[in-house]
């Protein structure tokens, strides 16, 4: 037996009868029941209309909802520690990573050079070339300014100019490639800060940094989750512990983040600690309230170290663009940053941006990541770099 529910949307149904006088001519047999029939409607039928399963709801819906976003579940981050040597080395990785911003750079030097005589009007589309792959204007024109001099009206080739940009840009770059140097004092673990805007990867960082500091150097570390307004990076940064083999500090969801920095130091000094690498929440640049808050951990550590943090690393992620340079900033005049690692030039062809951070402000850049595994992440080499980014064989 068939039963038929009462449409709720009565547009919908005068349009499906407009459809049923067209597919079914009138001189066709009636498909419906009599309308003088009443069917007999069982009442356990009834009930269960009425009361349908989750299930039997899911199964009628359209899109399948989405279980909640865990922990590692869109990273592979299984794999992270694994050696993975057949994928080359980290000279390799990094060149791979860099393919998107090494592919427009070099296809534009070669659009722009290829069988011409050096003119203004080739310099003037080199320096565009480099602005948009996010060097900036300033940096650019100053890399394009030494390029071009003594250059005009002569042939040039394409694999002449990649050389004389990569050195131009190797220039800016050296006097920031420096690696972080951990030396423990006296009494007390050398205290890291690492803070960064949402999204930019700061708990894998600190993951990768504790393989690092671990596995390769040896030191004794500890890992505080000071983003407590997470539980998933709660979860994290316990998971990076024990594939680490660090020892991890943290406290229940919403607690005191400075609390959770001023006890993990406590802990981490009575152990005997080398190392302690403190987790933040993202926090907003333009956001003041939050930036006080993070201010307030470096506050409450002085109470405990007056040298407290020893360190603070901004991660940024290469994707941003030139919105790294405002990351920077802000962060620069609140918590006096030290050091910039950065993060996911494999996914943007935005490459160049590390090369206007460090004219415009300076600051060392620790490590670069190119890829999810802890491998990805290195110490910053200038000339490597350079090259790479511009297409050279390094």
């Amino acid at each position: 037996m068939v039963f038929w529910r009462k449409r709720k949307n009565i547009a919908q149904q005068e349009r499906d009868e407009q459809d049923d006088e067209i597919l079914h001519h009138s001189d066709d047999p009636a498909i419906e029941p009599p309308t003088e029939y009443e069917p007999e409607i069982d009442q356990n039928f009834i009930d269960h209309e009425l009361e349908e399963t989750s299930e039997e709801i899911l199964d009628e819906l359209e899109i399948t909802p989405v279980p909640e976003h865990t922990p590692f579940q869109d990273t592979k981050e299984a794999e992270e520690l694994d050696d993975h040597t057949e994928e080359g080395g980290w000279l390799s990785r990094m060149t791979k990573g860099l393919s998107k911003s090494s592919s427009k750079i070099g296809k534009g030097i070669t659009d722009i050079f290829t069988k011409r005589k050096l003119d203004q009007d080739m310099v003037d589309e080199l320096e565009e070339l480099l602005i948009t792959s996010d060097l900036g204007p300033s940096t650019a024109a100053r890399i394009v300014e030494g390029f071009a001099k003594d250059r005009f009206d002569k042939d040039i080739e394409p694999e002449e100019v990649k050389d004389a940009l990569a050195q131009s840009m190797t220039e800016v770059l050296k006097p920031v490639a420096k690696p972080l140097v951990i030396k423990k004092p006296a009494d007390g673990p050398f205290t890291i800060l690492v803070c960064g805007v949402n999204g930019v990867g700061k708990t894998t960082t600190i993951g990768k940094l504790a393989q690092i500091y671990k596995k390769q150097s040896g030191l004794d570390v500890m890992l505080a989750a000071g983003d407590t307004f997470r539980a998933a990076a709660i979860e994290q940064l316990q998971v990076w512990g024990e594939r680490t083999g660090c020892k991890v500090y943290a406290k229940e969801l919403d607690s005191d983040a400075a609390a959770v920095a001023y006890e993990s130091y406590q802990q981490a000094k009575e152990a005997g600690v080398d190392v302690l690498m403190i987790d933040t929440a993202g926090r907003l640049q333009n956001k003041s309230n939050l930036m006080e808050e993070l201010a307030k951990i470096v506050r409450v550590l002085k109470k405990q170290d007056e040298n407290l943090p020893h360190a603070v690393l901004l991660v940024l992620d290469a994707t941003t663009g030139q919105n790294a340079h405002s990351q920077v900033k802000t962060f620069k005049d609140m918590v006096d940053v030290t050091g910039l690692i950065v993060t996911k030039l494999d996914g943007s062809a935005r490459g160049g941006v590390v090369v206007s951070l460090a004219e415009q402000f300076g600051l060392p850049i620790h490590a670069i990541g190119v890829g999810e595994r802890a491998q990805d992440l290195s110490p910053f080499n200038a000339d490597e770099f350079a090259k790479a980014l511009i297409g050279l064989k390094v």
